[in-house]
């Protein structure tokens, strides 16, 4: 294999369909501060993702940190230590403690029959994250939520584009939050956006991103600058244009990833939800060295030397950070640890070669007959 291939590659239009979406941006000199493709990106994204309210920042993690400013939160928020850096800082940014639950060991999101144990009376909220594409239990989420009456913040940075049970993700919980990284399905070069049910919210949320200003004279609260800029909306607009034909190639890498690697002993392939309508943002697989003959390792080693970089997401997990000088006792969530240190996610975005899968998958196979 002659050339590199990475573990995502962003999606982009046509350079031409680009041009064309920034052009008025030459003439206007609106370049940010909520322009025309702002809004304009904010109403087609609130109707594709089947959701009432949205507003938008300039990237996933402002969104989840402003929003745990929003809710006013103090205390103790439960969430998962398996997920991106960014989950876990925005709740210690907001000067809460993260408490860790433990996840589900086939679908990797927060495993809810730990969940209530872990619930005291400094609980405030949960942070649940759904991952890789896979969907959290949200009807016992809800349920544990509505009894002890805590907000829930959903991290749908990987679940752009889902439904469930018929139903946009983004219309779940209190508030979910988005991720328009470009190494996302769904791309605004950098960005992101806060689904939410209560309007007040919202009002809260456009002050924290807007510095409060609300007028040439008026700045009626204390916010940042979390705006999303009119090169990214643009991106956006363009990208939301093919964002179906986008997941639909995806979907056939996944078929072809699972059609090699299905019962093959000591290979743990992702699941496949009821009600979930994926968007195939990842392909994670689980090795088991025991029953495969291989090693996670191994098997990133050997992939690295035919210049395929496949990624060990998510390890180490956020508990084991270097950041937190051991404050937080791993072993007090065993399942993550375990998948953290065996899951491999495989190279996966709509353009990758059908026959690229098909060698990757080869020497993923060759490791395990060593």
């Amino acid at each position: 294999m002659d050339r590199e291939i990475l573990v995502t590659r962003s999606s982009m239009p046509d350079l031409d369909e680009y041009v064309n979406e920034i052009r008025t941006l030459w003439d206007t000199h609106r370049l940010t501060n909520m322009g025309p493709k702002h809004r304009e990106f904010q109403d087609k994204l609130r109707d594709y993702l089947e959701v009432e309210n949205i507003e938008l920042f300039t990237n996933g993690h402002m969104a989840i940190e402003l929003t745990l400013q929003a809710l006013n939160l103090q205390g103790e928020v439960i969430t998962t230590p398996f997920t991106f850096a960014s989950t876990t800082h925005a709740i210690i940014r907001n000067c809460l403690r993260p408490v860790f639950c433990d996840i589900d060991p086939f679908n990797y999101t927060l495993d809810v029959e730990q969940l209530e144990s872990l619930v005291t009376d400094k609980t405030c909220a949960i942070l649940p994250v759904h991952v890789y594409g896979n969907v959290c239990n949200i009807e016992e989420i809800e349920r544990i939520a509505k009894k002890h009456e805590l907000k829930v913040i959903y991290d749908a940075c990987h679940a752009f584009g889902e439904t469930y049970n018929n139903r946009g993700i983004g219309q779940y919980g209190d508030v979910s939050c988005f991720s328009f990284h470009a190494t996302k399905v769904f791309n605004s070069i950098e960005g992101g956006a806060a689904t939410y049910r209560d309007k007040h919210i919202g009002e809260i949320l456009y002050d924290l991103k807007n510095f409060g200003i609300h007028g040439k004279e008026e700045v009626s609260a204390v916010g940042a600058n979390a705006k999303m800029n009119e090169f990214c909306a643009a991106m956006g607009l363009c990208n939301l244009r093919h964002i179906d034909e986008e997941i639909a190639k995806r979907k056939k890498v996944a078929d072809r990833y699972r059609e090699h690697l299905e019962g093959v002993d000591g290979l743990q392939l992702n699941v496949t939800q009821s009600g979930v309508k994926s968007n195939y943002a990842y392909y994670p697989v689980v090795f088991e060295e025991k029953e495969f003959g291989a090693t996670r390792e191994e098997v990133f080693d050997r992939l690295a030397e035919e210049g395929i970089l496949a990624r060990k997401y998510f390890y180490p997990l956020t508990n084991a950070f270097s950041a937190f000088h051991g404050e937080f006792d791993v072993t007090k969530t065993p399942v993550a640890l375990h998948i953290s240190k065996r899951v491999l996610t495989l190279p996966l975005y709509s353009d990758l070669a059908l026959e690229d899968v098909d060698r990757i998958c080869e020497l993923i196979l060759e490791c395990g007959t060593r």
